[in-house]
């Protein structure tokens, strides 16, 4: 009886140690949640202004017709400093994870705005065709490899924060069908527009509530 007891404590200890490791494990694998301008979690469902984080570099981020009035619809800084530019909302590709966490894959989408152009195409970032610039006409959710140009990151940068593009392979499998390298996302003026483009430096930015 005295060895049975023995055996079932050590046995608790190890149950008891297992599950102590694995849940430091995940608690050090959950990224840190992003920010706003208010130091409160950014969520889902709540809209917020993505602004660049340093004073005299223009305002907030907006929607431009393309070229020759085209669609879809390219993303764009504003000029003017004190415009917030348009609310977005972001989903990360864990639709049960209502806050929205820094490295960690997730959909950008546009709202509540008007525009002289109405594109048939949805208000979801994604590449363009060339894989240069942000455009709208992307698939919110649906991981896997025909979505793989819709998934973005926020990243820490310095004291704020960056857009990046650098979809987790676990986003849609290994190799997803291309080769995908992460890439800072900043402004390339481009006929006189500050445009959303891959391969620039990083766009320095804050979120605040909408």
């Amino acid at each position: 009886m005295k060895n049975h007891n023995l055996m079932f404590l050590a046995y608790s200890l190890i149950i008891a140690c297992f599950s102590s490791n694995f849940l430091l494990s995940t608690a050090q694998n959950v990224s840190a949640p992003v920010l706003d301008t208010a130091g409160q979690e950014l969520r889902q469902g709540v809209n917020y202004y993505i602004l660049p984080a340093k004073g005299g570099n223009g305002g907030g981020l907006t929607l431009a017709n393309g070229k020759n009035d085209s669609c879809p619809y390219e993303i764009v800084q504003e000029l003017n400093e004190g415009a917030n530019g348009i609310p977005l909302r972001f989903s990360p590709v864990d639709a049960n994870d209502t806050i929205i966490r820094v490295a960690t894959d997730l959909n950008i989408k546009f709202i509540n705005f008007s525009s002289s152009l109405v594109c048939p195409q949805s208000n979801v970032w994604t590449l363009d065709a060339n894989r240069q610039f942000v455009t709208t006409g992307g698939v919110e959710g649906n991981p896997g490899p025909q979505t793989i140009s819709n998934w973005f990151k926020i990243l820490k940068y310095e004291d704020a924060y960056q857009l990046q593009y650098c979809p987790s392979v676990s986003t849609c499998g290994n190799p997803c069908g291309i080769l995908l390298l992460c890439e800072n996302i900043g402004i390339l003026v481009d006929n006189g527009r500050r445009r959303l483009a891959l391969n620039q430096s990083p766009f320095k930015i804050v979120f605040k509530t909408a």
